[in-house]
């Protein structure tokens, strides 16, 4: 144990000895009490397939379900868009900085690199230099 201390100072081996579910009693487990997001290692050591989401995507789900509701062209539905942009960068950024592994790492790289071609393309749309404008998609009359 000694060993495993002096390669890294902020992780150290812990024995759980009281624990309501009798099939871990004795177990080991690591914790990491500086780690990026303060939190423990889970006692199994599988991989997580599905979670809660964590606020940012709560408030962009949000808005997913509001942009049905609200009518089109309304400065509370423009609200809803850049609310919408923003909390989907807010958990890109997140995640690319705090995932917990490289693919979550790797997922909020991507979504941020989304998120950002598709503002610069809806903002470029709004300036009028887009090329698939309303004016290019109808047929001349």
């Amino acid at each position: 144990m000694l060993r495993s201390e002096e390669a890294d100072p902020c992780r150290r081996e812990v024995t759980v000895t009281h624990t309501p579910d009798p099939r871990s009693v004795g177990r080991r487990r690591t914790e990491n009490p500086g780690g990026s997001a303060g939190q423990s290692a889970p006692e199994s050591a599988g991989t997580a397939i599905a979670q809660l989401p964590n606020l940012p995507l709560w408030i962009f789900l949000a808005t997913v379900v509001l942009r049905r509701v609200v009518p089109a062209r309304t400065w509370v539905r423009t609200a809803i868009n850049w609310t919408a942009v923003v909390a989907l960068g807010w958990w890109a950024l997140d995640e690319s900085l705090r995932g917990v592994n490289p693919w979550r790492r790797a997922l909020g790289l991507g979504v941020g690199g989304l998120v950002v071609a598709l503002g610069a393309y809806s903002s470029r749309a709004m300036a009028g230099g887009c090329p698939m404008s309303s004016k290019v998609l109808l047929p001349p009359s």
